[in-house]
């Protein structure tokens, strides 16, 4: 007896042992059964209701506010496309490099985050977060926990991540982890001007409680109710996964196909065709709809961000780019840039591009976690990291009755200029009551009073992490949980891809921007929401390389 239950704890004990070396694979696969159970009941494919306008123009020529279309690409590096001189892998992008040469670039444009929905909160108010609170990227249920249990099962080699599953707990779930109804949109705002407001895409501000896009100003919202572009298995799609990523293997499992219209999570159904071309397709319905009164489209692209889906066609047609995940990743930019080339088409096609103004950017840098080096060059830095790499983003804006093709401004502008800008095009009067961070770059793009220019210093922040840009010098505060506060100072003119770290050598500069950090905060009124995780991040290798002691890194809160 004695020697079977000994046998018997042996056995136990090798199974304890074998599902614990194996719980990330465990705990993925639950989730993808989840996922499965989650989405077994959306509905087909169906027509979008968009809103018609009138069949002939209501106010005369020249009276008539102009159209304004925004178009944001999710994680599109400052390298990938063709416009700087880039391109993943040398490919072209025609549309992008058109829209940038028809109107004004922004060569010091920067985001307002180094995380997706921050920024994207920042375009939307045109404020910062210590005033919103709106400080943190939401993660949907259990991604934190799921990501830390994998992580800690790779070899990266990198410090540890830092999770508080307490506290996750604590918190409103990811549906109500958004930009408060209370804050005015630049979609309230328009509408108030007699815009018809309309979204595609992604949103990450929030589902419920009023923060919805269909709650937060926009007539009508195509929501980008999950994640996947195509099914996994769909004839017609080309899928890369990035097996060092644990952000990555989260999606391939918690991810499904499926929209919403004017529903948030409620009434989900099959998009008609792979994200990026169908959000396109009806981009353009609603273009035609509504070109004969004042409209704003919000198009706010899910590409190039993972999980790494290309068409078949697009993969096909990039066939000298190597490895195969750097030819799915360019093919994804490909069909970004076939929706900016369409969009522009359509505009010409129904007589209103002249008035009509187009913004194209991306809400933060290329992402170090998809293991392509170049994506952000020549900065350094990724997503998540706020060096240059992180922030730096193409910024375009298109106005033929306003801004003249192929106008340049140095001047370094943020996404927080988005909203006063587009309302300043469209004559529109601030919200009453709200202090605006941002301000109009009109000035800096028609010349019209460019003069009066006089700001300097431009924040950013997440948790502990704080950077602050006055005139040319730029410092970075981090507060790492392995071994405390790390400080770079670097002078953006002479600089410009942060190689000398001058934290040392000026002391009255740092002190200075420290105190400029200080009083930014000091006005703060604290998250909305505590950050739940913080994660090791390097900064000068992506995901796909080894980290070894000396590499720079940053710990950033989320």
């Amino acid at each position: 007896m004695k020697k079977f239950l000994a046998s018997l704890l042996v056995v136990v004990l090798v199974g304890v042992g074998v599902a614990w070396s194996k719980r990330a694979d465990i705990i993925l696969a639950l989730a993808k059964y989840k996922t499965s159970q989650k989405y077994a009941d959306v509905a087909p494919t169906r027509e979008i209701p968009w809103q018609q306008g009138p069949t002939e123009q209501t106010l005369a020529s020249g009276e008539q506010p102009p159209n304004i279309i925004l178009i944001v690409a999710d994680d599109l590096g400052y390298n990938d496309i063709s416009t700087f001189g880039g391109g993943v892998g040398g490919m072209q992008t025609p549309g992008i490099d058109r829209l940038a040469a028809e109107g004004a670039v922004f060569t010091q444009s920067y985001s307002g985050a180094s995380t997706c929905a921050p920024s994207r909160a920042m375009m939307m108010t045109g404020r910062y977060p210590t005033r919103t609170g709106f400080e943190f990227t939401p993660t949907p249920a259990g991604m934190a926990k799921i990501v830390g249990v994998v992580a800690a099962s790779m070899d990266s080699g990198l410090p540890v991540s830092v999770y508080d599953e307490a506290l996750e707990e604590s918190q409103p779930p990811y549906e109500r982890k958004g930009l408060p109804a209370s804050e005015v949109t630049i979609a309230e705002t328009l509408k108030e001007k007699g815009y018809y407001t309309a979204h595609i895409g992604k949103w990450h501000l929030g589902r419920e409680n009023g923060m919805a896009p269909h709650d937060q100003g926009f007539d009508d919202s195509l929501l980008m109710q999950s994640g996947l572009y195509l099914p996994e298995d769909d004839p017609n799609v080309v899928n890369a996964k990035v097996p060092f990523d644990p952000i990555d293997k989260f999606l391939w499992a918690g991810m499904g196909f499926s929209a919403s219209y004017n529903s948030g999570d409620a009434n989900k159904f099959k998009p008609a065709s792979y994200l990026t071309d169908y959000w396109t397709d009806e981009s353009i319905k609603v273009i035609k709809a509504n070109k004969n009164r004042p409209f704003f489209l919000y198009l706010a692209h899910w590409g190039p961000h993972t999980p790494l889906q290309s068409t078949r066609e697009d993969y096909d047609a990039l066939s000298g780019i190597e490895p195969h995940r750097k030819r799915v990743y360019a093919g994804m930019i490909r069909a970004v840039d076939r929706s900016v080339s369409r969009i522009l088409d359509t505009l010409e096609a129904e007589g209103i591009a002249d008035n009509t103004v187009v913004v194209f950017t991306s809400d933060n840098g290329g992402a170090g976690y998809i293991g392509i080096r170049d994506v952000n060059s020549p900065f350094r830095g990724w997503k998540i990291t706020m060096f240059e790499g992180g922030l730096r983003v193409p910024m375009f804006v298109k106005w033929p009755e306003r801004i003249a093709a192929g106008s340049s401004v140095d001047t370094p502008v943020a996404h927080i200029d988005m909203m006063p800008t587009l309302a300043a095009a469209a004559g529109a009067s601030k919200p009453q009551g709200v202090a605006i961070d941002g301000v109009s770059l009109l000035p800096l793009v028609t010349g019209e009073g460019a003069q009066s220019w006089d700001r300097d210093t431009l924040f950013w922040q997440n948790g502990h992490y704080q950077v602050v840009r006055h005139g040319d010098w730029k410092l970075q505060l981090n507060d790492r949980p392995t071994d405390g506060l790390q400080k770079w100072l670097y002078n953006l003119a002479d600089d410009p891809t942060e190689q000398n770290n001058l934290a040392a050598s000026y002391p009255d500069k740092l002190k200075e921007l420290e105190a400029l950090l200080a009083a930014h905060q000091a006005g703060s009124r604290g998250p909305l929401y505590e950050s739940v995780t913080q994660m090791p991040v390097m900064v000068d290798k992506t995901l796909a390389e080894k980290f070894v002691e000396g590499d720079e890194y940053v710990y950033t809160p989320n």
